[in-house]
């Protein structure tokens, strides 16, 4: 925990209900909370024997939430470039069944150092390829996130849907469904804090309608409530998924997890890009969350989710990076400006205005995790997870407004990101780990797998 930290003379945007924004204010951190936020300098009896930070040139956010990642995935960029998601995963399957223990943790020190410098503070990881002898991968990228300094919402995910039973992925990826309930419960036992400032909570995330049983939907889902714990999957993302649940299961992939009973304010769903007018208010009455996943979308050719119906409509819409395979980026501040532009083309200028992709990757992205009350907005009482953004270089310059020089103007490295008020990023720099050995250890996990891969074919 840190002491006293005043940042001011900053542009704020806080993303609170009432989206209230300074032009030249200061936020003060006590430990790893709020104390003050406001116009003008820092007040004279917050000042004693705080570090003082000047924010001239930048604008302050709440640091940003990733609502859907699959860190594995960071050692097969570049891979199937020109794939649709089925084609994408039948590549790549037989190559993630290779992954073991100490490739996971330089994926994951990796995917996490790159969400850190993009503003991330809060990132969820969906992980469900666990190969026999592969080591404990869940308890690496734990490892990992501790180390890069990350607020950090694992999900066990599963498989049990082979391709010899009629799923996508091969027999050599899937788990034996008593093996994946044991193994969730145990990741709940284990990891799983839910006290308001946890750095760590657990999700159950069965991974899709085309790898799992209707069983392992429904005891999952027991499971998750019975132990308090949140639920997550992909759903409706290309229309093969949609073809795929109307010839096993007789029914459109959102009316699948309905009769499953996968709807509420406990469940965000990831993509979302094929649904009907009436499953959008579906979500909306329910509460249901997505994460919008807006550059994995463009990349595999998958469609555009209709984010300004499902806003209109009061469901959380979070930000997701997606797996580096299918996002090479691997930064969460440029899919602000994606989910805008996507939003734009698909509704036209009017369906987005440049403030809601700020919040759809904060306070939005708070809510499919469940944290709204911790994280999201910059308010007093609130856990210090805070981006302070660098605007008055060459490519923001001359931009007035703060909040559309972040978003439309080029993507800046986060200047400082704190997370529960300590310093994760500082000066443009990852302060918990060297990049440069981040960049050695990943190249050389990502050869390694290659090799492998090359000798199991």
């Amino acid at each position: 925990m840190s002491g006293r930290i005043a940042i001011e003379r900053c542009a704020i945007a806080t993303v609170d209900a009432a989206g209230t924004e300074h032009g030249s204010g200061h936020i003060v951190v006590e430990g790893d909370r709020i104390l003050a936020v406001g116009e003008g300098p820092v007040p004279d009896e917050l000042e004693s024997s705080a570090r003082r930070i000047d924010g001239s040139g930048c604008l302050a956010t709440p640091g940003l939430v990733n609502c859907h990642h699959h860190l594995y995935q960071w050692a097969t960029r570049g891979l199937a470039q020109q794939a649709t998601l089925f084609e994408w995963l039948t590549k790549l399957y037989p190559i993630w069944a290779l992954v073991d223990e100490e490739i996971e943790h330089a994926v994951a020190r990796a995917g996490l150092a790159a969400l850190a410098l993009s503003g991330c503070s809060t990132s969820m990881d969906h992980h469900y390829v666990f190969p026999r002898g592969g080591g404990d991968l869940l308890a690496a990228e734990i490892t990992a996130a501790r180390e890069v300094g990350l607020r950090f919402h694992p999900c066990r995910g599963s498989m049990d849907l082979g391709e010899s039973d009629g799923g996508l992925p091969p027999d050599s990826v899937v788990e034996d469904r008593d093996e994946i309930l044991a193994a969730s419960e145990e990741a709940i036992t284990r990891y799983h804090d839910p006290a308001p400032d946890s750095m760590l909570r657990i999700a159950l995330a069965p991974c899709s309608p085309f790898s799992v049983t209707k069983v392992l939907m429904a005891e999952s889902a027991e499971l998750a409530r019975k132990r308090g714990v949140r639920l997550h999957t992909h759903l409706a993302e290309t229309e093969e998924e949609e073809e795929f649940c109307r010839e096993r299961f007789g029914v459109r992939p959102a009316e699948y997890l309905e009769e499953m009973g996968w709807l509420g304010e406990d469940v965000w769903l990831a993509h979302c890009v094929h649904l009907s007018e009436a499953e959008v208010r579906q979500f909306g009455e329910t509460e249901t969350g997505v994460a919008h996943c807006p550059s994995s979308n463009a990349r595999l050719g998958a469609g555009i989710s209709p984010v300004a119906a499902l806003v209109g409509a009061g469901v959380p819409v979070g930000l997701g990076v997606d797996g580096a395979a299918s996002n090479e980026a691997g930064q969460l501040a440029p899919e602000m400006r994606q989910a805008l532009f996507l939003a734009r083309l698909a509704g036209g200028a009017e369906a987005l205005t440049v403030r809601q992709p700020l919040a759809l990757a904060t306070i939005h992205g708070a809510r499919c995790l469940g944290r709204q009350d911790e994280i999201g907005s910059l308010e007093v009482g609130k856990l210090a997870d805070i981006a302070l953004w660098r605007l008055d270089d060459l490519g923001h310059a001359g931009i007035e407004d703060p909040v559309a020089a972040l978003v439309l103007g080029p993507t800046p490295r986060v200047g400082l990101l704190l997370v529960g008020g300590r310093p994760v990023v500082e000066n443009g720099e990852l302060k918990t780990a060297g990049e440069g050995e981040i960049a050695d250890e990943i190249a050389a996990a990502s050869r390694r797998l290659a090799g492998k891969a090359e000798v199991a074919s």
